[in-house]
């Protein structure tokens, strides 16, 4: 192993901050932009190197004491050691870059970033494993677990749940807890933001419209929240449970489908006629939307499409794409989830 003295240029996407030797790019985690750094090299590769910190010589003025007894060990955060202000600069940045590397867009048009109103406390859900006796998280890019007595970016509520999972001594497996009662089906884990991010999506769109098509619909997180806008709404989902939860308190003008979304958009191409305008929002998983869907989306020529990202590498790789026949009129990021490395973005386009 060598050791090396650096300065850490920038953090990149995932967490780790970029540095270089000899033209070579090596990332370090737990370090911030601006730090003068002796770091061991522990992995080298031909395009770049990992290393970890052995000495902060020069810390950065953002630079803080984690409150978490388990952070740098416990592979779920990455910036609990950078105040909180700065992380959301970064990954504002991280957005920025990723739209200009792999969406080859020279200059997006972003928005400030919309923080969290709680660095810590925000987490409605967890899911921890239990193995051996021990009940907690996986390791640092390990697939050992580590024990976790409490977990503060999660809500009390949910360390109580966790506190309880850890007393009644559980058998080996995977244990979701969420802080409160409802439908086993996907929700955004920060309950702010969320709102936060829903009253940005119809602030996105002008009232009097005729269809919107609500791709992974869930249970019509934003469909429902934009009914007095349209005249039909369709939602598409591959999880039929959040699909009947959907229909439960559905209006005359609201569709559920549960199925393949490509195949769904797909079909909806032939189908639908007579339209006076038509707006498309997406909220794909991390992998983003398949070339199926992103056709398509091209296909059905919506006057209006609204992307909810939650991985801006994956967005900005659909975003190439898509700009070819829409116009990126802005891109938001939204800090879901402070202390991670995750980001959220929602992307609005224009035809």
């Amino acid at each position: 192993m060598r050791t090396v003295n650096l300065k850490i240029q920038d953090v990149a996407f995932g967490g780790k901050g970029v540095a270089r030797d000899n033209g070579k790019a090596i990332f370090v985690p737990f370090t911030i932009d601006g730090e003068a750094i002796l770091a061991e090299v522990v992995r080298e590769k031909k395009q770049f190197a990992e290393a970890e910190v052995v000495e902060i010589r020069e810390p950065s003025p953002h630079r803080v004491t984690a409150p978490c007894p388990y952070f740098g060990r416990c592979g779920g955060c990455a910036y609990q050691h950078i105040e909180y202000a700065h992380q959301v600069e970064i990954k504002w940045r991280q957005v920025r870059d990723l739209l200009q590397r792999i969406g080859k867009i020279a200059e997006p048009p972003m928005r400030p970033i919309i923080p969290s109103p709680k660095a810590y406390g925000y987490r409605n859900r967890i899911t921890v494993h239990a193995q051996d006796g021990v009940v907690g998280f996986f390791r640092r890019e390990s697939n050992r677990l580590i024990d976790i007595e409490g977990c503060p970016i999660s809500t009390e509520a949910v360390n109580a749940e966790l506190k309880r999972l850890r007393q009644s001594a559980p058998r080996d497996g995977h244990y979701t807890l969420r802080g409160s009662e409802g439908a086993r089906i996907f929700a955004q884990t920060n309950d702010d933001v969320a709102d936060m991010l829903r009253k940005l999506v119809v602030e996105m769109v002008p009232a009097d419209q005729d269809l919107l098509i609500d791709a992974y619909c869930g249970a019509g997180f934003f469909a429902k929240a934009l009914l007095e806008k349209f005249e039909r709404v369709i939602g598409i989902d591959w999880d039929r449970f959040a699909i009947e939860e959907a229909r439960k308190d559905a209006t005359s003008k609201e569709n559920y489908v549960a199925g393949n979304v490509d195949e769904e958009l797909e079909r909806f191409h032939s189908v639908l006629e007579n339209r006076r305008s038509l707006t498309v929002i997406v909220d794909p998983p991390a992998t983003g939307l398949t070339s199926v869907a992103r056709q398509a989306i091209i296909d059905l020529a919506p006057t209006i499409l609204i992307y909810v990202s939650c991985n801006p590498a994956t967005l900005a790789r659909d975003l190439k794409d898509l700009t070819q026949r829409f116009k990126l009129e802005s891109v938001t990021p939204l800090d879901m989830f402070p202390q991670t490395a995750e980001i959220e973005a929602v992307a609005q386009l224009q035809a």
